[in-house]
């Protein structure tokens, strides 16, 4: 039968008008896959950038890489003692020898190095020292080196592993038994000073501060009239004891 053309007229425009919302739905689906896909791209991108940002400190310097011991040299000498040597990696002494210092001074910085010692082996890391006296450790305030286990000066903790030296204790358990690698960093920044050991600050104290004044004046230390008062100094290792001592990875941070 003919349908009348108003009829035609009208299911062809439904029919386009069906035609149209089907695309306008197509439009908008598609639309959304890239808002969606944008959003993780930008996650991936800022995360990217903060991977990316945290680039090594290049303030740091090396003073010793396992290679040469040109940062280094006697104290009160030109140049290293031969009981000094570059072995495994480290600057390595097997017995008694002469202290040893950096030719360069520093007054505010941070030091980082690894450190091991022999079974009753004793030790130290001295800063801010000057050349005036005939130790090192007449001037210099120390970090101590110890086999906290072994040697005597363990039973005490003012005198153990990472103590400042006769000073200010250090608690127990954090030093590694003898022969096995240690992480050091010693903070210095104006009159404040942190020792570091393993991951852990153990020591923190004020030059000059009441309390400190105090404690150098009950000790051995009173003797020497400008112990830990230099503002500037040299870095030293203690070398004068028996026993073995090797340290690797020494380098610095100058602070402001």
């Amino acid at each position: 039968m003919t349908r009348p053309a108003t009829v035609l007229v009208a299911r062809r425009a439904l029919a386009l008008t069906g035609t149209i919302a089907a695309i306008a739905a197509c439009t908008m689906t598609s639309s959304k896959a890239p808002a969606d896909s944008s959003t993780t791209s930008t996650s991936v991108t800022t995360t990217s950038t903060s991977v990316t940002t945290s680039a090594p400190d290049t303030n740091w310097r090396t003073l010793f890489d396992g290679s040469s011991l040109a940062a280094f040299r006697g104290y009160k000498m030109d140049s290293m003692p031969s009981g000094w040597r570059i072995a495994g990696g480290g600057i390595t002494k097997t017995g008694s020898t002469e202290d040893i210092v950096t030719r360069d001074e520093f007054g505010n910085f941070e030091l980082a190095l690894e450190w091991k010692i022999s079974p009753g082996g004793n030790a130290g890391i001295f800063y801010r020292a000057n050349e005036r006296n005939d130790k090192v450790y007449m001037s210099g305030p120390e970090y101590q080196l110890l086999d906290d286990a072994k040697h005597p000066d363990g039973k005490s903790r003012l005198t153990s592993a990472a103590a400042d030296y006769g000073l200010y204790p250090s608690p127990a358990g954090v030093v590694k038994p003898a022969d096995q690698w240690n992480a050091t960093r010693i903070v210095v920044n104006g009159n404040h000073v942190e020792h570091w050991l393993n991951g852990q600050k153990v020591v923190e104290y004020e030059l000059g501060s009441p309390d400190w004044v105090a404690k150098v004046k009950a000790s051995k230390f009173d003797a020497w009239k400008d112990y830990g008062k230099e503002k500037s100094g040299h870095i030293g290792i203690q070398g004068d004891h028996d026993g073995g001592l090797s340290i690797r990875n020494v380098r610095i941070r100058v602070l402001p």
